[in-house]
């Protein structure tokens, strides 16, 4: 019982996509002594722990940035297939000039779609409908804005928990001074 107060969870999350969650040391003697650990070790692992979030950190920001200038891309392409299809309801076909290689133009004409191929190189092309991929991308986005939280929310209680622990070894380094001294 004493071990969980020692040190909880917030909100009793163990994880959260594989990023797992600091536990918030309130008494530090008993979280020491339930982790089997001294200071000096309890302080290097909570500072390992630190630097992977970290590194998850900068990952997780990457893709952020990338999937960010992504929908930019998709939201292009949407007003294009929008285009598409008010010319579909007309019953017009839309003319557009493609490039088929560097400074290499074709005229296309494009009539009835319910699609959009992406081509992905290496022979591979890929078929979605017209408003999956801008969806998917911002569904990605914030499930990536949720775990960046979550990881700044665990290197926070971490910090807090390496002050802690620093703050009470200085505590007992000196009151087993004081009482040398007297």
């Amino acid at each position: 019982m004493a071990a969980v107060a020692a040190a909880s969870t917030p909100q009793g999350v163990a994880e959260r996509r594989g990023i797992p969650a600091a536990a918030f040391v309130e008494d530090v003697e008993a979280y020491l002594r339930q982790a089997g650990l001294d200071v000096n070790s309890a302080l290097a692992f909570l500072q390992e722990r630190l630097q992977q979030y970290k590194i998850v950190e900068m990952k997780l920001l990457a893709q952020q940035r990338d999937l960010q200038a992504k929908i930019p891309d998709i939201e292009k392409c949407l007003d294009i297939v929008a285009a598409l299809q008010a010319k579909k309801a007309l019953g017009e076909a839309l003319i557009a000039d493609f490039e088929l290689s560097e400074g290499i133009y074709s005229r296309a004409k494009i009539e009835d779609t319910n699609s959009v191929c992406l081509w992905l190189g290496a022979n591979v092309m890929l078929e979605y409908s017209c408003d999956e991929n801008l969806e998917n991308a911002k569904a990605s986005l914030e499930v990536l804005v949720a775990d960046l939280q979550f990881l700044r929310d665990q290197q926070t209680i971490t910090q807090v928990t390496i002050a802690r622990v620093f703050n009470w070894d200085v505590h007992q380094r000196r009151s087993k001074q004081a009482v040398k001294e007297t």
